[in-house]
């Protein structure tokens, strides 16, 4: 499927809406997303501090590392979702543009961990590619914030699980 070419068109159709509320992994991403970023400002703030002093490259790193593997982790599951709601893992119609990016992210961010763990680039050089990836998680994230705000928009509301959390 491609994308949908009008913003008119509704994100979900009743059935995805339907496999959307029924699915398990709408919850696990509305709890890791939040997650994600949260992790994602500690470690933009550890590795902001090891540019601008030269403290911290251990915990900087391991604030790398770790947002990484949050990110493999809603990534994969994230696939699963997109299965259940639109029968395929990655690229559905809807979310063409957003897996295209997240690509992009998850490029750069296997990047890093190859620079660290083969030591290909100087410890200024790893955390100025985190904030290459850093930069790119943050168009993403916008990318499906924007998409979660039309969906409401469209009347495709989120599963109350969902709206919870998000309040």
């Amino acid at each position: 499927m491609r994308p949908r070419a009008s913003d008119n068109l509704p994100l979900y159709s009743p059935e995805e809406r339907r496999r959307r509320d029924a699915s398990p992994w709408t919850l696990v991403q509305g709890v890791l997303a939040p997650l994600q970023f949260f992790i994602f400002l500690v470690s933009l703030v550890l590795v902001v501090r090891y540019l601008t002093t030269g403290v911290g490259l251990d915990v900087a790193t391991a604030s790398i590392v770790i947002k990484t593997m949050v990110l493999y982790t809603i990534m994969i599951t994230g696939s699963i979702w997109e299965k259940d709601v639109f029968g395929k893992y990655l690229f559905a119609g809807p979310f063409f543009w957003e897996d295209m990016v997240s690509m992009l992210v998850l490029a750069l961010h296997t990047a890093y961990l190859a620079a660290w763990l083969f030591d290909l680039l100087t410890p200024q050089g790893q955390m100025l590619l985190a904030l290459a990836a850093y930069s790119a998680y943050v168009i993403n994230a916008a990318q499906f914030l924007i998409k979660l705000r039309a969906a409401r928009r469209q009347g495709n509301n989120m599963p109350q699980a969902l709206a919870e959390i998000a309040e």
